[in-house]
């Protein structure tokens, strides 16, 4: 049996908006997905420990503030410093379009934002994990 996917939800910095990561949260435990939300204001650091810890297949951020590219930055550095670039980075907030190819550029995966169907993130994420975890056990042969 396939193990389940894995998401660990984050409010990283000092945003206190948390209604929509516990609506995505609770939308993606009700589709089946393992979910871990760590609660507010968690620093990229706390956020790449847990989600090693916890052996997640994604990390979802979400990011209000307008510190994404900072946010999201620190994060993909401490992945790649921890070897732990299997682990999907995505998420979702107010992110400005000019934003959107910075975020892709530094390996970030899709961005999500307010209005998102559900269904979309979730077919993103199944698909998005399931060819990483094929890309991991191909690498492993």
């Amino acid at each position: 049996m396939e193990r389940k996917i894995r998401i660990l939800i984050c409010k990283p910095g000092l945003d206190g908006h948390d209604r929509g990561a516990k609506v995505v949260a609770s939308t993606l435990r009700d589709a089946g997905f393992e979910v871990i939300y760590t609660g507010l204001r968690q620093t990229p650091e706390m956020i790449v420990r847990d989600a090693i810890q916890e052996d997640v297949d994604a990390i979802g951020l979400s990011v209000h503030s307008g510190a994404h590219l900072t946010i999201f930055s620190r994060v993909m550095g401490l992945i790649d410093k921890e070897g732990a670039g299997h682990i999907l980075v995505t998420g979702g907030g107010i992110i400005p379009d000019q934003d959107m190819p910075k975020l892709t550029g530094m390996g970030v995966g899709r961005m999500f934002r307010p209005g998102a169907r559900s269904d979309e993130y979730i077919a993103y994420l199944e698909d998005e994990i399931g060819r990483r975890r094929l890309e991991r056990e191909a690498q492993e042969v």
